[in-house]
């Protein structure tokens, strides 16, 4: 913990994130407790602001949170109508039919929903119930007891300099303390990473996994659009290069949701997940859809592939971890807002009993009970073979075992138990000498957009005079191994333009840090093969500001 002084507020829960489980989190332990006091902290300028979501929606969480969500008018408008699973190719693609899925697979009483909209819906229930929610408030430290347990955070700390010094109008942030806190950061959040280290909290599981998942908002050609359908492809163009594919969700208003996920295992670090993007929109299908619409918005998040077996152990003294911060992600349904909801409640309850006893600062080992033996673990578990068997078999291969696997886990039992990640996705990259590099049409501006262009439709903005929340280890191995083993892939895997390697004739080449574009997608954090990039928050409010749409 830092010297600098500061007040400190009591609470009896910190919850640190304003998305579906925080915000399940806070609901419920009101919910128990009218008088328990509830804290929830959201880096973004306002619940929602860093969710850009165009997702399809299990409300099994919110079933079982709010029953009577409907009453409430939660933002479910769109109900699934249609479900559409292509393989593609370049220049046409087959439908796989649904009859052969495994029944998990059916999007039958799901909705296409904004989850940004959802979680801002979710933050006003929560306040009605007395959660205090303070929104552009960043958490930067985690701060310690005297036993070692987690006994609080420190949030909203302003006006340093960029060389870390204290500025004129600095604000040193507030101490906020509890009983129990509660990390909802989301994926590789800074806290979380700081704590499962800490504590060894990944020692004996499988090391997690990532994609990384670009979307846009459309408004499309209203002769076009079809509300409620739901398509997902394959294939084409990854292809071999990698893993990964696409989805296309119509919500109201002649809007479509397009986005497209590469799994971060990939091998050939020539490959521009974000241009595959782009290129994905070219093919006849898609181009066909888009033609004459336009985009309205943009932005980029990790996501967590690893599933059942990769998720970490969730509670520590004083401290659970919530969500997917954990690795909740079902990742052939492409669904963890259920789970994310679920770990909430399930965090709540655990720690209302607690706290009802009398206790604080303990493992809530009922909360990792509940996760990893009631509806999480069971939704996971079904699944736990997809990602592995797509790593190691490819594609094809991977459809075939990975839907008899997800059949018999329906029935209760696996032929293939349960199959390691091996490794993880930094020292899955190889190196630039071993692997062809690929080249990216240009993108012409009507269906595909350079990444600076598409980047301004993030509204992200970040206060250029604070220090740069991406921090290296060291500041040569960008250059001196990066750049000469596989290219820099930093300058292709991150989907805002971040990073740079600039050669001026007669110099050495300058890697450059542009943080001022960071979408906070946090794929630096988790590909860079030489693990030198550590993402961490900036100051509260900074970042994206997806609209609210």
């Amino acid at each position: 913990m830092s010297d600098v002084q500061r007040e400190s507020m009591e609470y009896d829960v910190v919850i640190v994130g304003g998305g579906p489980a925080g915000l399940s989190a806070a609901i419920r332990l009101k919910q128990l407790d009218e008088n328990l006091e509830v804290v929830l902290l959201e880096k973004g300028s306002e619940v929602g602001a860093h969710i850009l979501s165009g997702a399809v929606l299990d409300p099994c969480g919110l079933d079982a949170l709010i029953p009577d969500w409907k009453e409430k008018g939660a933002p479910l408008n769109t109900p699934v109508k249609e479900d559409n699973f292509y393989m593609m190719g370049e220049a046409g693609q087959v439908r796989i039919p649904n009859f052969p899925m495994p029944p998990l697979m059916n999007n039958h009483g799901n909705y296409i929903v904004s989850m940004a909209n959802v979680c801002r819906w979710m933050a006003e229930q929560a306040e009605a119930l007395g959660v205090e929610i303070f929104p552009g408030m960043a958490c930067s430290e985690v701060i310690y007891g005297e036993n070692g347990e987690v006994r609080g955070v420190v949030a909203g700390e302003f006006g340093k300099e960029a060389d870390g010094s204290q500025g004129p109008g600095y604000e040193p942030g507030m101490e906020l303390l509890g009983k129990y806190v509660f990390l909802a950061e989301g994926v590789r959040g800074s806290l979380s990473k700081e704590v499962i280290a800490k504590y060894d909290l990944q020692a004996g599981k499988e090391p997690q996994k990532f994609g990384i998942g670009m979307k846009e908002i459309w408004e499309i050609d209203p002769a076009k659009h079809k509300e409620g359908t739901v398509t997902h492809t394959m294939g084409w163009p990854l292809n071999s290069n990698a893993g990964g594919g696409s989805f296309i969700y119509h919500i109201e208003n002649n809007q479509v949701y397009v986005g497209f996920v590469v799994h971060l295992n990939y091998q050939n670090p020539h490959l521009y997940p974000y241009m595959e993007f782009q290129r994905f929109k070219h093919h006849p299908m898609v181009a066909k859809l888009l033609e004459g619409g336009k985009r309205v918005a943009y932005g980029a998040r990790a996501i967590s592939e690893g599933g059942y077996q990769s998720m970490c152990k969730m509670v520590a003294p004083g401290v659970a971890l919530l969500g997917c911060s954990v690795g909740m992600v079902n990742v052939p349904r492409i669904k963890g807002n259920h789970n994310a909801m679920l770990s909430g409640k399930a965090a709540a309850e655990a720690a209302y009993e607690a706290i009802k006893a009398e206790r604080q600062g303990d493992e809530l080992s009922d909360y990792e009970t509940e996760v990893r033996t009631g509806a999480i673990g069971q939704d996971l578990k079904k699944v736990r073979n997809v990602k592995p068997m797509w790593s190691k078999w490819g594609l094809t291969a991977s459809l075939a075992m990975g839907g008899l696997d997800m059949w018999t886990n329906t029935l209760g039992f696996s032929l293939f138990g349960t199959m390691s990640h091996g490794k993880n996705d930094a020292e899955s990259t190889g190196s630039a000498a071993a692997h062809k590099p690929i080249d990216y049409p240009k993108p012409d501006g009507k269906l595909s957009f350079d990444r600076l262009t598409n980047v301004s439709f993030s509204f992200t903005n970040h206060e250029e005079s604070q220090p740069a929340h991406l921090k290296l280890s060291d500041e040569n191995i960008p250059i001196s191994v990066n750049l000469r083993q596989f290219d820099e892939p930093a300058q292709r895997y991150c989907p805002a333009g971040v990073y740079e390697v600039v050669s001026e004739e007669g110099k050495e080449p300058k890697f450059v840090v542009n943080f001022q574009n960071c979408v906070h997608c946090k794929t630096c954090d988790i590909k860079d093969p030489s693990q030198n990039i550590t993402w961490t928050v900036p100051q509260g409010g900074d970042g994206p500001n997806y609209p609210n749409m």
